[in-house]
Formats: C-alpha cells, sequence, structure tokens
C-alpha cells in the first residue's frame, strides 16, 4: 500500500552541506567538490578530477520532524572494459548519529574507462532517487551520506515535514588528507571510510579531503587546507609518490617542508599529524610505479603489482621504507620548534600482524574490515588522553 506525503522541496545550498569545500551549481542542480575551483584549475589531471569530485565524507546534515525522506541525484558510475559491473553507490542515512538505512541510485552517466590505454566513453543517464521513510517522530539531526565513489549531483531535497540546517556542530572539526585509501577504496559505504569511524568514533567534525590516486604534495592542495577552518589536521604521506614514481628524495623532501609551511601559514598551532604509510609489501622495498595486472580482471578480481625494481641503478628512489624514514627525520627536525606537530608510523594503523589476518585484497587497497580496523585504531591512538588529537 502506497503512503500519500504532501512533500516540502527544501533548496539544497550550503548550510545543508558538511564536508564539502566548495558547491558548484550545475545544469541539473548543485555538485559539491572537495576542491575550490582555484585549485581545480591549477591542474589537468583527469584522475584529480574526477576523485574530487566524488563526495567521500560530504553529507546533507538537517534537523526535521520528518519522517519520510527523498533525495533525487544524478550519479556518475565508472564501469571497466572487461570487468563485472561495480556495484552502486551507496547513501547512508543517519538518524541522531545511528546508522540506520541504506539506498542507491542504479541510473545515472557512466564513464567506461579501458584500463589498457587509458580511454574513456561517456554515455549520458537518467537521474534517480532515494527514498528513506519509517523514520522516528519527532525532531531529530538526519544525516545523509554520500557515496564516496561517485560523482554525485543534487537535485532535489523533499520531505513531509519542513527542514531547517541543523546548528554548527560544538565539536572540534578534524581535516584530512591522503590517498585511495584515506578516500575510502573498498569500504563498505560512505559511513564506513575508516576517516569517518575515527571520526565517530572521536566525536569529531570530519572534512575528508582522501583523493584517490592524488596524494602528492600538491602545492594547490596544501593552500585549499591552509583556507579551510580546522581544529585538527593530518596528512598521510607516500603511497602515491611511490605508486606514480612521480618525484626522487630530492624532491621529496623539500616538497613535504613546503607542504607543511603552507597548512602552517594558516594553522601555526593546530595540531598537525603527518602520517606515513600503512604496510603495503609491494612497494615496502620496491620503487614504482604500479599497474594494475589483468589476468583475474574478468572473475571481478583486480590486482596491482610493482613495476620498479629494487636494484634499478636510480639513485633516490622512493619506497615505503624510505619515504617513512625521511617523514619520521622531517617530522622531529620541525618539532623542535614546533610542539604541535606529531608522527605517526602508518604501520601502527596496519602492519605485519594485519597482512596476515586481514591482507590487502588487491595488493594495493584495503577492504570493508580493514577499513574499520584502521578506523578503530586511528581513534585508539589519536582522539586518547595521549593522542596527539586528544581532547
Amino acid at each position: 500500500m502506497q503512503t500519500h506525503h504532501d512533500w516540502i522541496t527544501t533548496p539544497l545550498t550550503d548550510e545543508l552541506l558538511r564536508g564539502a569545500l566548495e558547491l558548484e551549481h550545475t545544469e541539473h542542480g548543485v555538485l559539491p567538490h572537495r576542491l575550490p575551483a582555484r585549485a581545480r584549475v591549477q591542474c589537468t589531471d583527469p584522475q584529480l578530477a574526477v576523485v574530487e569530485s566524488q563526495p567521500s565524507g560530504v553529507r546533507l546534515v538537517f534537523r526535521t520532524r520528518a519522517t519520510a525522506v527523498e533525495l533525487d541525484a544524478l550519479p556518475t558510475k565508472r564501469a571497466y572494459v572487461g570487468a563485472p559491473p561495480r556495484p552502486d553507490g551507496l547513501y547512508d542515512l543517519v538518524v541522531d548519529g545511528v546508522l540506520t538505512d541504506r539506498a542507491s541510485v542504479p541510473t545515472g552517466n557512466t564513464v567506461t574507462i579501458d584500463m589498457t590505454d587509458g580511454s574513456t566513453r561517456y554515455r549520458a543517464g537518467a537521474p534517480g532517487t532515494v527514498t528513506f521513510s519509517g523514520l522516528p517522530a519527532g525532531p531529530k539531526t538526519v544525516e545523509i551520506w554520500l557515496p564516496h565513489n561517485e560523482t554525485t549531483e543534487l537535485l532535489a531535497l523533499r520531505t513531509d515535514a519542513p527542514v531547517e540546517p541543523a546548528p554548527a556542530p560544538d565539536r572540534r572539526v578534524w581535516l584530512h588528507h591522503g590517498s585511495s585509501i584515506s578516500h575510502g577504496s573498498d569500504a563498505a559505504g560512505p559511513t564506513g571510510i575508516w576517516p569517518a569511524l575515527a571520526a565517530s568514533l572521536g566525536g569529531v567534525e570530519l572534512i575528508n579531503l582522501g583523493l584517490g590516486g592524488s596524494a602528492l604534495l600538491d602545492p594547490f592542495t596544501a593552500r585549499a587546507m591552509r583556507d579551510t577552518r580546522a581544529d585538527l589536521i593530518s596528512v598521510k604521506i607516500g603511497i602515491n609518490l611511490v605508486n606514480h614514481d612521480v618525484m626522487r628524495l630530492r624532491a621529496f623532501t623539500p616538497a613535504v617542508h613546503g607542504f607543511l609551511d603552507t597548512l602552517r601559514d594558516g594553522h601555526p598551532t593546530t595540531p598537525l599529524l603527518v602520517i606515513s604509510p600503512i604496510l603495503c609489501p609491494i612497494h615496502e622495498d620496491t620503487p614504482g610505479p604500479s599497474a594494475p595486472d589483468f589476468d583475474e580482471i574478468t572473475e571481478g578480481r583486480l590486482r596491482f603489482r610493482a613495476l620498479g625494481g629494487p636494484q634499478d641503478g636510480t639513485p633516490g628512489k622512493l619506497t615505503l621504507r624510505v619515504i617513512r624514514e625521511e617523514l619520521s627525520r622531517v617530522v622531529a627536525q620541525r618539532a623542535a620548534d614546533d610542539p604541535h606537530l606529531h608522527y605517526l608510523d602508518g604501520r601502527a594503523l596496519y602492519g605485519t600482524p594485519e597482512s596476515t589476518t586481514l591482507p590487502l585484497s588487491d595488493d594495493l587497497h584495503p577492504d570493508a574490515r580493514t577499513h574499520r580496523h584502521i578506523g578503530e585504531r586511528f581513534a585508539e591512538l589519536a582522539f586518547t588522553a595521549d593522542g596527539p588529537f586528544a581532547p
């Protein structure tokens, strides 16, 4: 039996969005961005354009008495030649801090990628609607976490009772930057990415600048972070520099200093945590680049392998072991004059013990269980009384 609702449509504005740095008005509605336009124009890399527009950590947040909510959206999905279809992105409904429902939009645009030559093919599609019903009566805070792995244009928000922006949170804002692991890789859903889990456990408000394949010490990312209000900042540095093979040790050290200098220009005394890479056996002592191995792609399994050689004759090539040693040294040097700067070895989040019990499914990215482990471990190390983000 169908239930009739007297729908109220609420404009989608900045006041309802958290976790995005900018809201672009499009032909269809609004598109959340995790990097501002002034940053986006400085890099024409299609990879960055895709991942910064995927709203990892971005959510609609509002107060309402509504018991039913509808959200019209136009997602852009990715497909890979020769591989089974990817699952549709998830929209997580959180009511008063509790995950209560999930839904997806099966329609939308599709970008098909041929990983053998990098070519892409675009197909326009129709928008769709996610519907959440049976919400508890009475006033409540409703959050709709957008898919962390699908570019998502928001078209309309409808409810069966009025909506107002939720009051500004009275908790600290945590600004985090990292690679696809921080972006969400193979997490179960948008509230299951490790930074979202850690933020929930730590009682903080998340802004996630995890940018899949794009944690490359880019100056425009540092400036975006410099200009973003934050009470806590962390940067997870390393894996993308190795698997893209974009620099040598000579360039790496000054780039780290420059990135941290820029952050300190806007946040001179904010607790700042530098996190080195988690354990990734294929790159511990073998330089990049890394590349997909297509042997099992028709069965839906994609793996990665390191193409560099341990002794390839190139001085200063980066491995994860080299990066950890240098990051530790740089942070120790700077911390002599910066008591709010801290270092965390990523192997404390995922190391040798975890690689046995929770192996990286494609040799590069953590799965849903591993995201939960990393999130819980980070909260334990960072947000407790002895951690760098202690209350």
